[in-house]
């Protein structure tokens, strides 16, 4: 049965691009004398409870920190198990994602994923490629450093051939190279486990992002943590370089 949505939310002031970085599956796991890969099942279902929520409230895109281009050099068995896991959550979820009409959508070196997950994951963005709700982006093989390095690589390109001039880049041509290009701008930046860095996670899109921590690990993350960080959200006056006066000019 899903949870009502908290009354003090404003949905027409929501973060229209929430992204997530999911921290502390392991750590969950070890407190409580689990192998880790339980810890990354039990997060599995937090993953379920937030999709669900995020798109029930109207949240436009939601991109997860799913597998970064630094988690290859974990142990060999622990990788094989996260690309398992991704798999299943995608043959299981497929049909709940094409029901509610949510749009699924990668970022990142899909192409290092091993081919059954590949597959996967190619089935579920072309299934859902027609679909008009949430965003559902999972970033695998993920990093901010080599997304602008690569959009870096295509500007480049693009310069050689004759098509733009170096001196006329500018930040809308890197901002049209990078993998979210196509996504809303990024207004909600969540990391839990109460770690405080952002991971080379959305470097660039995250420059005016709110950002909000959270001691929770991530399996104990759910539908009212949420609504917690888009309250405070909401709380926030976003000022974008200019001051509170020029954006809510003082009554006369």
């Amino acid at each position: 049965m899903p949870l009502p949505i908290d009354s003090r939310i404003d949905l027409s002031r929501l973060p229209a691009h929430v992204g997530i970085i999911m921290d502390g599956n392991g750590r969950w796991a070890k407190k409580r004398f689990l192998p880790r890969l339980a810890g990354h099942r039990e997060g599995v279902k937090a993953v379920d409870r937030v999709v669900s929520h995020a798109s029930t409230m109207g949240i436009k895109a939601l991109t997860l920190y799913s597998f970064s281009l630094e988690n290859w050099s974990r142990p060999r068995d622990e990788v094989n198990a996260l690309m398992e896991i991704l798999a299943e959550y995608l043959e299981r979820e497929l049909s709940r994602i094409l029901e509610v009409g949510i749009r699924f959508n990668t970022i990142g070196h899909v192409e290092d994923l091993p081919l059954f997950a590949q597959e996967w994951v190619s089935r579920a963005v072309a299934e859902t490629a027609d679909r008009e709700g949430m965003i559902l982006t999972l970033a695998l093989s993920y990093s901010s450093r080599r997304e602008i390095a690569d959009a870096a690589q295509a500007l480049a390109r693009e310069a050689i051939a004759g098509k733009i001039s170096p001196e006329n880049i500018d930040e809308s041509d890197i901002e049209r190279n990078l993998y979210t290009s196509d996504l809303p701008e990024l207004d909600l930046l969540i990391r839990t486990s109460g770690e405080l860095r952002l991971s080379n996670y959305l470097l660039w899109q995250a420059a005016y992002a709110e950002m909000y921590f959270t001691d929770l690990y991530w399996p104990n993350f759910g539908e009212r943590e949420l609504e917690s960080a888009v309250l405070a959200f909401q709380s926030r006056v976003r000022k974008f370089g200019l001051t509170e006066d020029q954006i809510a000019p003082p009554k006369v």
